[in-house]
């Protein structure tokens, strides 16, 4: 979705490399997200509620971090990522629910030091929504349902890209400044 936003507007596209941190045994449910350049955001209820030891924690941190390493190596394909400083930067995501993940995205994009902030999401929970419009976050969405268990019951087909088709797809013309 961001290539198609990057291209329907000419700019250039970026990538944001987050990692959610699923509780063990149940990993679609967020305990917390990490970013590139050590960025993290946790959901204390989550690690509170279900008593999430700090080894636990530590473990699955560990494993997201090696991942986020590897994905980054793979997708810049030694390509130093653009500068955002003083842009006006769209955060494109498929969808957001808990917004873990988009928190840690906005933490590091702000890290940066972007003229504005714009969430261009198609779904989002309606209180994730509050919350992001509270932070001074832009957000632009197509639907707000007030219950949102899941971002893919919201697509006929959500598989996941491979490494293959990023590498591609983020190798083209719109990368250049």
């Amino acid at each position: 979705m961001g290539l198609e936003i990057a291209r329907h507007l000419g700019a250039p596209l970026e990538i944001v490399l987050v990692r959610k941190l699923g509780v063990p045994g149940h990993e679609e449910l967020a305990m917390g997200a990490i970013a590139s350049g050590g960025f993290r955001v946790m959901n204390h209820e989550v690690l509170a509620g279900l008593r999430i030891s700090e080894d636990d924690l530590n473990r699955v941190i560990a494993s997201e971090q090696q991942e986020l390493g590897r994905r980054e190596h793979l997708y810049r394909e030694g390509r130093p990522a653009l500068s955002l400083e003083g842009r006006i930067v769209i955060l494109v995501d498929d969808g957001v629910a808990t917004g873990a993940t988009m928190r840690v995205a906005v933490q590091a994009i702000r890290a940066q030091k972007p003229r504005s902030l714009v969430l261009a999401t198609p779904v989002i929970s309606a209180s994730t929504l509050r919350e992001f419009e509270n932070d001074a976050v832009g957000v632009v969405a197509a639907m707000v349902p007030n219950e949102l268990n899941s971002i893919g019951e919201w697509y006929d087909d959500f598989s996941q890209l491979t490494d293959a088709e990023v590498t591609s797809l983020l190798a083209g013309p719109h990368r250049k400044v």
